[in-house]
């Protein structure tokens, strides 16, 4: 009876390691930016609100950006419609409506095919009302 015990418990937990080993993803299967947020400062209304956010495909296959998604209307979100080879950089360009005075805080979320398939970019700043 103990045997049997033994053999089904032996059993149970080799098919729940089995199950919890992920197949093993190299590091670089990832869409790299240069940097997550960008700190416009201190401006004046109706400035260049535009920034880009650089990236780089470190993957062994095409990154597809599918979705480039900003969290309100006041901000505006450009990006590359075509595949992204292994190695290649790419850009998504962002331009925040500086006519609305006050600090801001925004985020972008990127959708792709990528290991990291949710990246958030994040534009912040202060929009001071101009002086005539």
């Amino acid at each position: 009876m103990k045997t049997a015990v033994l053999l089904f418990v032996a059993i149970v937990f080799t098919s729940l390691a089995s199950f919890a080993q992920e197949p093993a993803v190299a590091a670089t299967d990832s869409i790299i930016f240069n940097e997550l947020e960008h700190d416009y400062g201190t401006i004046e209304q109706g400035a260049n609100g535009e920034t880009e956010f650089k990236f780089t495909n470190k993957g062994q296959a095409p990154i597809v950006l599918s979705n480039v998604r900003a969290s309100c209307g006041c901000t505006t979100p450009s990006w590359p419609r075509n595949p992204i080879l292994p190695g290649e950089e790419g850009v998504i360009k962002v331009k925040y409506n500086t006519n609305i005075v006050g600090a801001f805080n925004k985020s972008i979320t990127v959708t792709s095919n990528a290991k990291n398939s949710n990246v958030i970019l994040r534009i912040k700043g202060n929009v001071t009302k101009k002086t005539e």
